[in-house]
């Protein structure tokens, strides 16, 4: 029996661990049908080289620092419980590699290639393990002294915070370093618009997170035996009211409708095991609403010029997310207890801090050192041609073979 539980526990891990590397690809096609024609290719090539730097940062350096294991040891002694310290480490992986992928949205069309994966290099090898150690592993006396002070420890189940705020917060850093992309702002105070190139990808990109989603959060459990029904169907209810929440405040406009979903679910994620329905509803809708007034005040107001949202989409709907379960998952409010008010806004701000901190050093010491921003005639050209040599649409004269 034993055997058994070890090697079903294993292939459970494992798929959450190919659910959530799916929603990779949702990162690539979420991006690739908002920015302009012109930077779609660089949209796909960054999201999976990404991957790839991030699998190696995380391999070697990150998970060690998060959790003090390594696997400098030979295959027999990795095989012990069917291998299930290698496909933990693969299931965490897609979270960690999911950090650069949310920067990379909000730097669109304007960012070099090679200084974005170096930052992709640092942040999962060294940021983000530091933050998901003190959050998921008692790393660095975190969460000791937010138990001694508050009572309980930081709640964080899937990652609203340790995950999504930390991504966001940190493409805010380097946003703003960056800069608005040419041509975005005028001196006047207009603005130009750049509509999404392909809302039939962006929709795709947006589907195909949303269902890797479910392996993201139930999953999180990371054994067949903690498991629980109560953290999918929060995660579907707060789907639902980040959709007709973006629905309704985003006045039908396809973009904010399609980001919904995604805003519920990242807020949902800290506390979906806690959370009564209801709970995680009023969580997803509060989401939904909060994306869509937070993107167009950056975007119109504060003229930030994130591309894709990811602020807003992560970074704030993710503090939403860490602060929700502490309001939601009390057992006054029909959930299920064991967080404190406190105790979740101490820890959401931590991550907020930690995150926006550390990626202004990470992108200003590259924009220092080697520089982060592509010439003004290769944006103009686009990244595609510029960096890639080629557009996602070539071409060809007639008759060509």
């Amino acid at each position: 029996m034993e055997t058994l539980r070890d090697g079903t526990d294993v292939l459970f891990i494992l798929i959450g661990a190919v659910m959530v590397l799916a929603m990779h690809a949702g990162f690539a096609f979420l991006e690739l049908g908002t920015v302009r024609a012109k930077n779609q290719v660089n949209a796909l090539a960054k999201i999976m080289s990404d991957f790839a730097i991030s699998t190696l940062a995380y391999f070697f350096v990150g998970y060690w620092i998060a959790y003090g294991v390594s696997f400098f040891s030979n295959a027999a002694s990795l095989q012990v419980e069917h291998g299930y310290a290698l496909v933990k480490f693969f299931f965490l992986l897609t979270f960690a590699a999911a950090i650069p992928a949310i920067v990379s949205g909000g730097i669109a069309e304007r960012a070099r290639f090679y200084p974005q994966l170096f930052a992709s290099l640092l942040i999962v090898s060294l940021l983000y393990p530091f933050f998901e150690g003190m959050a998921w592993n008692g790393n660095f006396g975190m969460q000791a002294l937010i138990e001694s002070t508050f009572g309980k420890p930081f709640h964080d189940f899937a990652g609203s915070v340790v995950v999504h705020a930390v991504g966001g917060w940190i493409a805010l850093a380097a946003v703003l370093l960056l800069g608005p992309r040419q041509g975005r702002y005028r001196a006047d105070g207009g603005m130009t618009a750049h509509p999404p190139s392909s809302i039939p990808f962006l929709s795709l990109g947006a589907w195909t997170l949303t269902v890797g989603w479910f392996g993201f959060n139930v999953m999180s459990a990371q054994t067949v035996e903690a498991v629980s029904g109560l953290v999918a169907v929060n995660s579907l209810m707060a789907m639902v009211g980040g959709i007709l929440a973006a629905l309704v405040i985003g006045k039908n406009d396809p973009g904010f409708l399609h980001n919904g979903p995604l805003a519920g679910l990242v807020a949902v994620c800290a506390g979906s095991d806690l959370m009564h329905p209801i709970g995680a509803l009023v969580t997803g809708a509060v989401a939904g609403g909060l994306f869509v007034y937070a993107f167009t005040l950056t975007q119109n107001k504060w003229r930030i010029d994130d591309v894709l949202g990811v602020w807003p989409l992560h970074g704030l709907c993710g503090l939403w997310g860490g602060i929700a379960a502490g309001i939601f998952g009390l057992e006054a409010l029909g959930g299920v207890g064991g967080v404190t008010f406190g105790g979740q806004v101490a820890g959401t701000l931590i991550g907020v801090g930690i995150a926006f901190g550390g990626g202004f050093l990470i992108y200003g010491g590259i924009k220092l050192i080697m520089g982060l921003r592509l010439s003004q005639e290769d944006e103009y050209i686009g990244a595609d041609l510029s960096i890639h040599k080629i557009t996602a649409q070539p071409d060809y004269n007639r008759g060509e073979v």
